[in-house]
């Protein structure tokens, strides 16, 4: 029995060849390494990793977690045998070159031929970029964002100094708008945050609503799409969220994660500015940097300096291969994702040992154990993920407010409940819908045995 994907290796002996061939001039230089060392190292690591859940397998439906694609994975490999810097262009000029032409695809998958951006580390510095730049075009104003936004906002925003506001939600978790035109009545507010996919339940600001009121409060828009940015070519979104994702191309700023829905390794997130003269609030000058080209280095438009350039040529090689086309292999899969969670959510929604509180907007899943009070609601749902992962089935836990579960009998001796939660990342989920809920029903019916 195997569940990695190992055959793809003798591709990469053959790519190794074809790279090493570009250095035929140089004079012989092959350093061999004491291979008996590295294989006894390296086989105890792989050892020491076999203590992770297994996030390859369909049966982890937990956090958003999977590997990487075959392509990006070899190409980021294949990069980091001679391990490109994309600050400047002496450091990776290939791989920076790589970088523009993947992050300008992104851009037009979000409606942008022109535009600034680069790739970063992740979501978090992708986000923390976007801040810093609505904070230097609206000094000292504040940033608002939902109460189920990502907690990264409110921690950047200490960071940067910045003040910030959460706006309450609606009962499916999206910001909401009433709430929103009361903060904005201040006149303190400088940048909205409209999150397209929440990391909690997947939801999804109604960003058309919040640029109808940009019409009347002048304000910025930066859009967190870290999680939910690739939805936006699938074809099976319900209508509030397909508006959001048409509109995207409006937002002044957009921050989006290849190492989630991308299929890139960690260590990839995207910051995008709509204005390309943003990149005058980077100016800065390096007397060792930028000397090689009069080009603009990557180096010159972010905030973080060294960044790996294996990044870029996995990004490049991925989108070569699966293109960011609706209706193309990655758009489908994509599609998949989202209606296994549309059909996992029908399972739950028809079974009263559940309370699925709301539909899901694009692949998280999110329901309760039903149970007398808030409380013995939580014990049931720790027993069922519990129990569930005896038997290979990984979910993951969430902590939800009474407001987002309105319509229960349940007894509130508590402000929040825990949820599960199942973040269907993997096209494959939905081949496997039926060994998952098999699981989860054996593991429900035995908690409400013994509780």
């Amino acid at each position: 029995m195997t569940t990695l994907e190992k055959s793809s290796l003798e591709v990469l002996r053959e790519a190794l060849e074809v790279l090493d061939s570009g250095f035929n001039a140089l004079p012989d230089h092959s350093p061999l390494p004491d291979l008996g060392a590295l294989r006894e190292v390296l086989l105890a690591t792989a050892e020491r990793l076999q203590d992770n859940y297994p996030y390859q397998h369909p049966l982890y439906a937990g956090q958003m977690l999977k590997p990487p694609h075959p392509i990006a994975r070899l190409a980021y490999m294949l990069a980091m045998w001679i391990n490109p810097n994309n600050h400047a262009l002496d450091g990776g000029r290939a791989s920076s070159a790589m970088e523009k032409e993947a992050v300008a695809q992104i851009a037009a998958m979000f409606g942008w031929q022109t535009h600034l951006g680069h790739l970063c580390g992740g979501g978090t510095i992708a986000n923390l970029e976007g801040l810093w730049v609505a904070s230097r075009l609206h000094p000292g104003q504040k940033i608002v964002a939902s109460a189920q936004a990502h907690y990264t906002h409110s921690r950047l925003c200490g960071v940067l100094g910045i003040p910030f506001e959460t706006v309450a939600t609606d009962q499916r978790a999206r910001m909401d708008i009433a709430a929103l035109e009361k903060l904005l009545e201040s006149g303190e507010i400088g940048t909205v945050v409209v999150t397209l996919g929440t990391t909690a339940t997947g939801s999804v600001d109604p960003l058309p609503a919040v640029l109808s009121l940009r019409e009347r409060y002048g304000f910025r828009i930066h859009v967190d799409t870290a999680y939910g940015g690739y939805f936006t070519l699938v074809d099976n979104l319900d209508a509030p969220a397909r508006a959001a994702f048409d509109q995207i191309h409006q937002a002044d700023s957009i921050a989006i994660d290849p190492h989630k829905h991308g299929l890139q390794p960690y260590g990839c997130g995207c910051i995008l500015f709509k204005d390309p003269a943003i990149g005058t609030l980077y100016q800065h000058d390096s007397p060792y940097t930028y000397f090689t080209s009069d080009e603009l280095h990557l180096g010159e438009i972010t905030l973080e300096c060294s960044r790996a350039g294996a990044a870029a040529v996995g990004l490049w090689a991925t989108q070569r291969l699966l293109p960011l086309e609706g209706g193309g292999v990655f758009a489908g899969e994509l599609s998949q994702a989202r209606d296994a969670a549309r059909a996992l959510h029908q399972r739950l929604a028809n079974d009263s040992r559940f309370l699925a509180p709301f539909a899901p907007e694009l692949d998280i899943v999110v329901w309760a154990i039903d149970g007398e009070n808030a409380s013995q609601a939580s014990q049931r749902a720790h027993a069922v993920f519990d129990a569930c992962a005896a038997q290979h089935l990984h979910l993951a836990l969430v902590k939800l407010p009474a407001s987002l579960l309105p319509d229960t009998a349940i007894e509130w001796d508590q402000e929040t409940i825990t949820c599960l939660r199942s973040c269907l990342m993997k096209p494959e989920h939905l081949a496997w819908l039926d060994p998952i809920w098999t699981i989860l029903d054996q593991a429900t019916a035995s908690v409400y045995s013994t509780s």
